[in-house]
């Protein structure tokens, strides 16, 4: 019987890559620490170190301010709801 795949959390990979990466342990000491394939633990490694760069790029990254998939239906409706506030308000007016 086949063995169901295991996905590992963000953190959990970094851990793995920075103990690599730090080289107190070789990488059959940290398949048994961890429980993961060597495989893995290399291209987390590589993962990390391609990845480094990006964290010391100059400037920090603005987060993007796009509109989300309902945001311009929103505002239609609040510009209808607006307009018919106004017309009810003109007929009270009128009628008292």
């Amino acid at each position: 019987m086949a063995k169901k795949r295991q996905r590992h959390s963000a953190e959990f990979k970094a851990k793995v890559a920075l103990a690599a990466l730090r080289g107190d342990k070789t990488v059959n000491e940290l398949v048994g620490q961890f429980g993961v394939h060597p495989t893995m633990i290399h291209a987390w490694k590589k993962q990390l170190l391609d990845g480094a760069s990006e964290l010391f790029a100059r400037g920090t990254p603005k987060p993007e301010q796009s509109e989300g998939p309902g945001t311009g239906e929103l505002f239609e409706q609040i510009g209808r709801l607006k307009m018919e506030l106004e017309w009810i308000k003109k007929k009270a007016e009128r009628l008292a």
